[in-house]
């Protein structure tokens, strides 16, 4: 790649102008104080504007071979050959051009004829123009190391995101069999003793699998969409428990268009149906609140159970349980979401809050619940 033409010619003409008239100024004064003719302010200009021109001219032809014969990448002795004949090559160029401008501003050829003053002009100025030349061949590695860390920078960005895109959906992919195996397992029980139960129970688990299926390489959906697919699990647990389990959702409009991670209201209303309904005989309670607080969307779950032991609290809230979810929170947000368990008045309260970010679109009203 040409690293050169990353460098604007105006630019670098610019740069040789200003580098051009500062010399100018130098070499006027120096002439002043040292008594020397070296002619006009206009002639002084002239040469020296071909001086800098040159290298500004040549910089992508220079860079260009520094950048494909680079240090570490060719053997030496390949490389040392190749800068040695550039570092001549420029200084020859650099030499002709600074003569030639010197025989159209002479109006008499000087007396010591044009090889003399060829000889001399290149040898008074050879040490500075391989420092040029080197100059030039240290800007085209930089450039090139430069391109070479912001490439690996973007691979290694790309990489991290793939890596945390394959974390998540191997998280996703861990939840879906998890439910799918324990609601099969209550079908097969249910054909024992009830066969329509058990046959409205796989047409509700049909519909659940459906939306999963049209969601599935999402990781954030919108909270109507999570709702809707938390509506048909609850469908199937109500074919389960019948009377014994009553749901009720308090669901603020506002928040219906804001993303969550997809299939993450489920395994907590299971975990919820699991330990706070199922172990009792009793009718038991189910009920899901999401509102808008300032910056952030908060879920509640709460169950009607018998909530759990304040030990058994502290290790929840310390990471213990519901490894997938939490995983899938902190790949997702970072340290900008919270899971927090508490025992509620009657019962137990899983509140979820994360970062309110709505997705296209305006949220209607809805009533959903179940009975």
């Amino acid at each position: 790649m040409n690293f050169g033409c990353r460098i604007p010619l105006s630019v670098r003409l610019w740069i040789a102008s200003a580098f051009a008239v500062s010399s100018t100024i130098q070499a006027y004064w120096l002439s002043r104080v040292a008594g020397m003719d070296e002619g006009t302010v206009f002639h002084l200009l002239l040469l020296n504007t071909v001086y800098w021109y040159v290298p500004a001219l040549l910089a992508p032809l220079i860079i260009k071979l520094a950048t494909r014969y680079q240090v570490g990448r060719v053997p030496w002795f390949v490389l040392v050959p190749v800068h040695v004949t550039g570092a001549f090559t420029y200084s020859i160029v650099h030499t002709a051009a600074m003569l030639g401008m010197r025989a159209l501003l002479m109006p008499t050829p000087p007396s010591r004829g044009w090889w003399f003053v060829t000889r001399i002009e290149y040898l008074k100025q050879l040490d500075w123009l391989f420092m040029t030349y080197l100059f030039l061949v240290g800007l085209a590695h930089a450039l090139a190391y430069r391109r070479e860390s912001e490439r690996r920078s973007l691979d290694s960005a790309h990489l991290e995101t793939r890596l945390v895109e394959a974390q998540l959906q191997a998280l996703q992919r861990q939840l879906h069999p998890h439910f799918l195996f324990n609601t099969l397992n209550a079908i097969a029980g249910l054909m024992r003793t009830d066969v329509d139960a058990a046959d409205r129970m796989m047409d509700r688990l049909g519909d659940l699998l459906r939306m999963t299926l049209h969601t599935q390489n999402l990781q954030e959906v919108p909270l109507k969409e999570e709702l809707e697919l938390l509506q048909k699990y609850l469908d199937i647990e109500q074919v389960r428990f019948g009377n014994r389990l009553a749901v009720a959702m308090t669901i603020d409009p506002e928040t219906l268009d804001a993303l969550v991670p997809n299939f993450l209201l489920q395994p907590l209303v299971e975990n919820a149906v699991r330990h706070g309904i199922a172990p009792h005989s009793r009718s038991g309670r189910l009920a899901v609140h999401a509102d808008r607080d300032a910056g952030r969307l908060t879920i509640r779950i709460i169950d009607s159970g018998d909530g759990v032991p304040p030990h058994r609290l502290t290790l929840l809230n310390q990471g213990v349980g519901l490894a997938n979810t939490r995983a899938r929170l902190e790949h997702l947000y970072r340290n900008d979401h919270a899971l927090v368990f508490s025992n509620a008045e009657g019962g137990f309260c899983v509140t979820v809050r994360l970062p309110f970010a709505v997705d296209r679109g305006m949220a209607e009203p809805v009533t959903m619940g179940a009975a």
